[in-house]
């Protein structure tokens, strides 16, 4: 794909591409962990386990591995341990990458449509948006129980678009991870990786992108606004 390309809208994952949020899951997890008199999980365990939402983390944290399948009844109990020291951890060292505000804020400028497109339940999306300072600035805050379907299945992107009434092609997603490439080659987005988020253990090369940027700041100079 050759830039700048023309863009009507903009949809950012949350987790690894928005903010760093790390630091509270990785401490929820132990917390559940120890919890369940289970052994605690390093840091970048915890970081690759990241991307599909709080069940699936757990799900990962209980198998100790990507796909594994733990018992159901256990997997509900460390579901409901893990989102209650998640809701008291929050915000507590999350915090949005450089430059993320002023990056969004410009957009806004330029008047692009914002989304924040994630697999973070509302529950938590919305609290941390807002003690993020960010919230406001989005036209449309698409969760993963928000619709049938989440990430990477292409349902919140081509709904979004559909919100936003602009084609699919002039809705750019911007994200981390497999996750995210999936759901936007399946909608028809163009989609543009950041290197800092979680990438399930994916080297940064492996995903299917149509550009890399440093930071979230230099987007500004892949895009122009479509007509």
């Amino acid at each position: 794909m050759k830039f700048p390309i023309d863009i009507s809208a903009v949809a950012f994952d949350l987790d690894g591409t928005l903010a760093d949020t790390l630091p509270d899951l990785y401490a929820s997890a132990n917390l559940t962990m120890r919890d369940l008199g289970l052994e605690p999980v390093d840091r970048e365990t915890v970081r690759n386990y990241i991307g599909q939402g709080i069940d699936r983390l757990v799900q990962r944290l209980l198998a100790g591995a990507p796909d594994g399948t733990p018992d159901p009844d256990d997997l509900a109990t460390a579901g409901s341990i893990m989102r209650g020291h998640y809701r008291r951890l929050l915000t507590n060292e999350s915090e949005l990458f450089p430059g993320t505000e002023a990056t969004l804020r410009e957009l806004k400028a330029r008047r692009l449509k914002l989304a924040c497109v994630t697999n973070k339940t509302e529950a938590f999306t919305h609290p941390l948006l807002d003690k993020l300072g960010v919230l406001a600035l989005f036209d449309a805050v698409i969760c993963g129980d928000s619709l049938e379907r989440k990430k990477p299945d292409p349902l919140p992107l081509t709904y979004c678009a559909g919100q936003f009434g602009i084609e699919p092609v002039t809705l750019l997603m911007v994200g981390d991870s497999q996750t995210d490439t999936l759901c936007a080659r399946a909608a028809g987005c163009p989609v543009v990786c950041v290197p800092h988020g979680y990438r399930s253990g994916m080297e940064l090369h492996e995903l299917d992108c149509d550009a890399i940027v440093p930071t979230v700041s230099d987007l500004i100079e892949l895009i122009r606004t479509s007509s």
